[in-house]
């Protein structure tokens, strides 16, 4: 990790997860002077599952009014600016999506005070009229720096207008450096094959997806099909798994050492929807994966080296997949050590507070940064 950053960070989101405290906890430690998240409670519709609590940095709970939905889709967090007054952060990172109102005014709030602002984001796909382009290239125009998930967001961001040098690519990690060896899995297979999904079972994670396609295998080459996750979908899925699959085989919710057996167990985790935050403990372990196509940040993550990028739904893709993958054992055993390479050297909670280090550096006037 970088050293520390002589600032005091405040850091701006819609809500807070479980999955992102480990990395704000690290980032928080990266600060001098401290890091403060300010954040709201998820809409009442959304299945986000745990939320999260921050010990080591400071945090402070706003109010989110939601207004419309789809894609008329907006969010008002009050309490914002008063938490800058009161926070006096030296830099301020933000969500960069332009359907978080109270955002310009915490912009205008921080630059107003000589103090700069970056932008984290996805990305800005080239779409919409010619007035909704115009905003968002105003919107981008209010930050100092970007920060995206990936090479797709960066490309993106530059053609909208902003800056290339200014803009910082810190692939999307939900889990520190693999401190244990890559395991060690046989050339072959001593019985079935056992496939994999961890997640929490919603509709957006097209779990019925992966059912239908391994019941369109043919007999002798059927998988384990191991499903670990609870959530509102599971009474449905374990209906449908009697219907079209009825190996499969729902574990409920295991975390930490609870999980180790299945994660050494498996030889292939699949993912057939969005929102996979196990794909890179998947890949920890040593396994290759497949993972659907969504907002372009499983680019860095998933290469043919590693995995698939599956079409989101597609059953007869997926199930040529699956029966391409289980056809040669040696080959998925590389692929599982190439997985673990790429989140051991490249994409982790380390190197992604390394990069947003780089950006809160490159914001900070020349004799603070020194």
């Amino acid at each position: 990790m970088s050293a520390i950053l002589p600032v005091r960070l405040a850091l701006q989101q819609r809500v807070l997860p479980a999955y992102r405290v480990p990395f704000f906890e690290m980032l928080a430690r990266s600060c001098a002077g401290g890091m403060s998240v300010f954040y709201g409670q998820p809409a009442e519709t959304e299945a986000l599952g745990l939320q999260g609590e921050l010990l080591v940095a400071e945090s402070q709970e706003g109010s989110n009014i939601y207004l419309g939905s789809g894609r008329l889709f907006a969010c008002h967090q009050r309490g914002l600016v008063t938490w800058l007054e009161a926070c006096q952060p030296d830099v301020l990172i933000v969500e960069a999506n332009p359907r978080y109102l109270s955002t310009p005014r915490a912009a205008n709030w921080m630059h107003a005070h000589g103090k700069p602002v970056i932008g984290w984001g996805l990305g800005a796909p080239a779409n919409g009229s010619f007035w909704r382009k115009l905003l968002r290239e105003k919107f981008l125009e209010s930050f100092d720096a970007l920060i995206t998930y990936s090479q797709v967001g960066r490309e993106q961001y530059r053609k909208a207008g902003f800056p290339a040098e200014r803009i910082f690519v810190a692939p999307n990690a939900v889990a520190p450096r693999p401190v244990h060896p890559a395991p060690d899995r046989p050339e072959q297979i001593d019985g079935r094959p056992v496939l994999l999904f961890v997640g929490r079972l919603q509709p957006r994670k097209r779990v019925d997806v992966l059912l239908r396609a391994c019941s369109r295998l043919p007999e002798n080459t059927r998988p384990e099909l191991v499903i670990v996750g609870e959530g509102p979908e599971r009474a449905a899925l374990e209906a449908l798994a009697k219907t079209v699959y009825p190996e499969a085989q729902f574990l409920g919710e295991l975390r930490g050492e609870d999980l180790e057996p299945v994660w050494k167990r498996a030889d292939l985790f699949v993912l057939p929807g969005t929102g996979g935050l196990a794909v890179q403990e998947a890949m920890s372990h040593a396994l290759p994966v497949m993972v659907a196509e969504a907002d372009g940040t499983q680019v860095d993550l998933v290469r043919p080296e590693n995995g698939w990028r599956l079409h989101p739904g597609a059953v007869e893709s997926l199930t040529t997949r699956i029966a391409d993958a289980f056809a040669d054992i040696p080959r998925l055993r590389r692929m599982g050590l190439a997985g673990y390479h790429i989140v051991a050297d490249e994409i982790n909670l380390e190197r992604m507070v390394d990069v947003f280090a780089d950006a809160v550096r490159s914001v900070m006037p020349a004799e603070a940064g020194a």
